[in-house]
């Protein structure tokens, strides 16, 4: 697996892991993101039960183990967190931040000994030494309980599904085109995103934030001025595809 230093402060620094050339043919490819503080780490969207021996192997090259003390699970869904009875057997005194209303459903991956902190619909903080970052209501995109963690110190955004595309494996994790990559995120987005509304109300969100890295869960970071392509392209586009489809 493939693991990168995306941004780096006097404080903390954000790791991206991902690209597995092990993974089954068949397993959606993922992105996995880890802050780290002077003591603390914060893992977000883990990953699915395949993924976790070699994030495990990639974790600990970066930091030792006893330094990975909260997770975060964005939504439900098995390649976010079915590696949670793993992780909560191998780190039994870690914190998973996730929606309320997942809390039943993502038990039943196993957890008996990890916190549950349940993050509350308008969004919460948390800090990290003296790091800051907050979590961002991104309700029904594509989840119905889903959130979104913002660095402001290194204006990165960590966005979930928000931002995905199918990629090969060997492809490289930044946009290189934004233009030819959008190609790549149309489908994804108007199938698994069901809500415009909900669209909107994220973008309206999101404008107000100010960010440098745009993370999503599967394909390529967006940095800089391809934020704002994003958001514009998003803006545009019609999701909820499914209905239409079925009625043709």
């Amino acid at each position: 697996m493939k693991s990168q230093v995306l941004v780096e402060t006097p404080t903390h620094k954000w790791i991206y892991f991902g690209r597995d050339p092990e993974k089954p043919e068949k397993i959606i490819d993922t992105n996995q993101y880890m802050i780290v503080t002077e003591h603390k780490a914060l893992l977000m969207d883990p990953g699915g039960i395949e993924l976790f021996a070699p994030m495990l192997a990639s974790i600990v090259k970066h930091i030792p183990l006893e330094q990975l003390t909260h997770l975060f699970a964005s939504h439900q869904d098995p390649d976010i967190i079915s590696s949670l009875g793993l992780w909560d057997q191998t780190l039994p005194e870690a914190k998973l931040y996730s929606p309320w209303i997942w809390e039943g459903f993502i038990r039943h991956f196993g957890m008996n000994n990890i916190q549950y902190e349940a993050l509350p619909d308008e969004g919460s903080r948390l800090i990290l030494d003296q790091t800051e970052v907050q979590f961002i209501p991104a309700h029904y995109l594509h989840s119905s309980g889903n959130f979104h963690v913002y660095d402001p110190a290194t204006r990165v955004l960590m966005s979930g599904d928000v931002g995905a595309a199918l990629e090969d494996p060997n492809a490289s994790i930044f946009v290189d085109d934004f233009e030819s990559h959008a190609k790549k995120m149309t489908f994804f987005h108007q199938r698994w995103m069901p809500s415009n509304a909900a669209k909107n109300d994220w973008i309206a969100r999101v404008r107000k934030l100010d960010i440098e890295y745009m993370c999503p869960q599967h394909g390529r970071i967006f940095t800089g001025k391809q934020v704002g392509q994003f958001l514009d392209w998003f803006e545009k586009l019609e999701v909820g595809q499914a209905i239409t489809h079925a009625s043709n």
